[in-house]
Formats: structure tokens, sequence, C-alpha cells
């Protein structure tokens, strides 16, 4: 075990000022069979009384002009009736990125429009697959054709940032298919996109449909074999991967996600968002109708928080910075967690470098090419000392 030094506090950068703004619309249409974030149908709930708990939520921050980045996820934060969504964004502070994920089958040119008039300035689109068949298996209400309109009416209403969500592994998929979707993402011009295999979360129809025997998952040499085939193809197009599942032309990579892969304090509302804030992590209770109640009566919303140790923070900054590509700026790491990391994580680092798969240069390591579709299970190394 590696021996913790105590980490010099005056050399240490710890900012407490929130830079990041998550909010959390825990709604959607229908759930997806694969989807294991926290929402409800929106039929069994009242969208205005969400908001305006959300609202009186954001408003016990003091959030001023330190806030650098919003993002708006879910769920679905598009299934909103209009004039809710439109207030929501009203009463968010202004940002240099403001990003709002949307269901392709749930936006119109008025609605898009009207967004970006009020200070969105990124769209994240959950198109998942390029093929009707796949879409249809991961139970997406929208078609393929519904992906090619939002992209277009977004650039017409003056998007200049668009990102697509991409899903790859889902059975009954195969590298032709993933090259398919692969090519219709780059060819719709988009300046961002996010490749994700399919996962199989706890408790949802698709973990069940695989524990029965209904679904069987691809093998994991198809699954590396697709993540492989998004970096190279993605290369090829001009998309520079910049974390383990995100590419963007450069200039684009989202700024708000880096806030969390820099371990860098971030505010989130709403029901089951998290927080991160003064070295503590927080999550707020996952049930829209006691979330309501707790923010009616001026309650406290936090269902679970933790004070971090600065190992412990020194272990989640290694972590989080290893999914870049760029990794542990190594200066940056002693100067934000009075660490030094080559100390630290000495044995792992050794013994990844041994294997090829961690390298150290320009004051930085980060994991190389052959790591990456075993990222999770090199990353663990880091997670405690």
């Amino acid at each position: 075990m590696t021996q913790i030094k105590n980490p010099n506090h005056e050399q240490r950068e710890a900012s407490d000022t929130p830079l990041a703004l998550y909010v959390h619309i825990p709604f959607c249409t229908a759930k997806c069979q694969y989807c294991g974030f926290y929402s409800e149908p929106i039929a069994n709930h009242n969208p205005e009384k969400l908001i305006s708990a959300i609202l009186k939520e954001m408003s016990r921050y003091d959030l001023g002009g330190a806030v650098r980045t919003v993002y708006i996820g879910g769920g679905s934060p598009s299934c909103l009736p209009e004039e809710q969504l439109l207030r929501l964004v009203g009463e968010c502070p202004e940002a240099e990125e403001f990003t709002i994920e949307v269901n392709p089958g749930q936006v119109n040119e008025k609605i898009l429009g009207q967004l970006r008039q009020a200070g969105v300035n990124r769209l994240s689109i959950g198109a998942q697959s390029f093929n009707q068949s796949e879409l249809d298996f991961l139970g997406r209400s929208h078609t393929v054709g519904c992906i090619e309109k939002a992209v277009r009416q977004g650039r017409q209403t003056g998007f200049e940032n668009i990102s697509l969500d991409l899903i790859f592994a889902i059975p009954g998929s195969t590298i032709k298919s993933w090259k398919y979707s692969l090519k219709s993402a780059i060819d719709l011009g988009v300046e961002h996109i996010s490749a994700y295999s399919l996962t199989y979360e706890e408790g949802t129809p698709l973990q069940k449909a695989v524990e029965s025997g209904e679904v069987v998952p691809l093998d994991e040499e198809t699954d590396r074999a697709m993540y492989e085939t998004a970096i190279d193809e993605l290369a090829k197009a001009g998309f520079e991967q910049y974390e383990i599942s995100n590419f963007a032309r450069k200039g684009f990579e989202c700024r708000h996600n880096l806030t969390y892969w820099e371990n860098k304090p971030y505010i989130g509302i709403g029901p089951a968002a998290s927080s991160y804030t003064k070295g503590i992590r927080s999550t707020n209770i996952a049930d829209i109708k006691k979330y309501i109640e707790l923010i009616e009566t001026d309650g406290d919303t936090i269902a679970e928080s933790k004070v971090l140790s600065p190992a412990e923070i020194a272990c989640e900054t290694a972590v989080l910075n290893l999914r870049r590509r760029c990794g542990i700026d190594l200066e940056e790491f002693k100067k934000q967690t009075g660490f030094d990391a080559m100390e630290l994580f000495a044995e792992p680092i050794e013994r990844h470098k041994k294997a090829g798969l961690v390298k150290i240069n320009d004051g930085r390591c980060f994991l190389t090419y052959k790591a990456l579709p075993i990222a999770d299970s090199i990353l663990c190394d880091f997670s405690s000392v």
C-alpha cells in the first residue's frame, strides 16, 4: 500500500466556486429499455409544479457570474410543455456553453428557435442509432428521419454546436450496421459525437430480458471491435477523441463535461441530481413527489452526502482525469490536490507502463490507445491508495 503524505495545503488550489450547473429533468414520455437514469412518465406528474420546485432549489445557491456552463439533461427535457421548458431556460444563469438534451422526435423549428433565442447554444441529440431496427429494439420512439430533421432544424435556427449520442454493441447489430450509424452521423456535419457501448443497468427491462435469456448481449470481442471502429472512423473524419467515449471537432469539446473530468466543483439541481462542492459529494432524493414536497416546505432534498478526505479527492481526480485522452497534468494535479501523482500512484503507474497501457510524456500521465477498450479495469487501480 502506498504511504500517503499530508498534502501541502498552501500549494493546493482548492476552488470551491461551482463552475457548472446541471439541471435534471426526470421526465420521459416512455422509459427506454436500457435507461438506468432516474425518470418517470411525465403523464403521471404536474410539470409546472416540478419546474417551480427546481427554480426554487436553484435560488438557494448564489450562482452569480461564476457558472461557465449550464446543462439541462434527463430523462428527456424536450418532453416538457414548451412554456415550462422556456420558463426553466429563462431562469438559468447566462453561460458560455448552455446545452440542452433533446429527443429527436420531440422538437420542431419553433421550439428550437425559441431555445436558441433564450441563450441555449449547444444541442445534444439522443440519436442512438441510424438503423431503425436498432431504435425499435432500444424502445426509442423516434425514427431515423427524426434525427436528420432535428439536426437540420437546429442549423436553421442558429445552432452552431450540435452533438449526437450513439450506442454500439446493440444485440443484433454488426460492424457493418455500426459503421452505417457512424457514417450517417458524420455526414450530418455535427461538431460532437458521443459513442457508448450498450450497458445492462440493474433493474432495467433490458437487464431483466438478459437474465431471462430473452436477449443475448453481443460478445466482448465484437463490442471491442466496434469501439475501435468508432475511434478510427471518427479520426478519419476529423474528430479528435478527447475522452474515452467522446469525440469532437477542434474547439467543440463539451466544456460542461470537462468540468466533471477535471473534478472541479459543480451544482446539480432537481430530483436525483448530484453536486460536488467544498469537497462534498451529495445527491438529491430520487422521488419527484417527495422532492417537490421538500422544496415547498423548505426542507433538505439531499438523500446522501459524503465528505471526501484529501486522499479520496486525489484518487477521484486521477480516475476522472485519466478518462481524458490528455490524462493527468502532473503539475496541475499537485496544485489541485496537494499530492504528487507519480508518488501516490507509483505502483499502478509502473505496472501499467510495463504493460504498455500507461505512458508518461511532456508532464502528463495518460492511457495509451491499447488501454482504451479496457480503461475501466485500469482506472480501478487508481481509485484508492
